[in-house]
């Protein structure tokens, strides 16, 4: 199920991960009110392009973009399209890079411009059942050990994870096995036993209201039913015998 990695493997996967962070805070400065999708995804190409690598989301069949941008009711997939951001607006951030054929993968979501105390609090939420969902990566534990602590830490703040979404593992493939919920679906015994050496995609998907989603006309933009606020965040993670160790970041 897991496709370990060596440490050279790792390593190669690290030196992309420091590539995708630096692409990452460059695209986070450019989300302000009036600035559009569209623009912050060919700039996230022309970096990943002149760091060396290539757009993740470019290889995956029919998807022509190197991002996936959603903002508010927004989950995930979002096509970044021509619609600026208005003024507290949330917009989610999901970009990968390809390098010496490894993938790393990361999101985040922030706020354009100002935002309210109720959505800050959402945010938070989500940084905060990453870092303690990343915690449980160690050699031993089980996925069901991320998922709980995810779900645990959600519904701690009030906020609901996703049902039908989750993490993933990560290498050569943009998605290996195995799939990693955000909340545990059956018997947490059955879950897998985490490797020494994988590498896993966390995702943090969570909502304000119901899991329930939609897709949108566009085949790709996945939103929630009720047009309540979802957020998202996801970091690339070795596996090691000295703990998790953030790739993406």
């Amino acid at each position: 199920m897991f496709k370990v990695k060596t440490p050279e493997e790792i390593e190669i996967m690290r030196e992309g991960g420091q590539k995708l962070a630096l692409v990452k805070k460059e695209l986070a400065k450019m989300v302000i009110p009036g600035a559009l999708p569209s623009d912050l995804d060919k700039k996230a190409e022309e970096l990943i392009l002149s760091l060396g690598g290539e757009p993740s989301f470019k290889k995956v069949r029919d998807y022509r973009w190197t991002t996936c941008i959603n903002v508010n009711d927004g989950v995930v997939h979002g096509i970044p399209g021509e619609k600026p951001f208005n003024e507290g607006d949330i917009v989610k951030i999901d970009v990968g890079i390809f390098y010496k054929g490894f993938h790393t993968d990361s999101a985040f979501s922030l706020p354009a411009g100002s935002t309210s105390a109720k959505n800050q609090d959402f945010l938070d939420a989500g940084k905060d059942a990453l870092k303690k969902s990343i915690a449980q990566a160690v050699p031993g534990n089980r996925i069901s050990d991320i998922s709980l602590k995810m779900a645990e830490v959600l519904a701690r703040r009030g906020y609901t994870p996703v049902r039908d979404l989750t993490g993933h593992g990560v290498g050569r493939q943009l998605h290996e096995e195995p799939m990693i919920p955000c909340f545990m679906p059956g018997n947490p015994a059955n879950s897998p036993v985490i490797p020494e050496g994988a590498v896993l995609a966390i995702e943090v998907i969570y909502m304000q209201g119901k899991p329930d989603l939609v897709l949108l006309d566009d085949g790709w933009t996945i939103v929630t039913q009720d047009g309540k606020i979802a957020s998202l965040f996801e970091e690339t993670i070795a596996v090691t015998a000295e703990g998790p160790q953030i790739l993406s970041a």
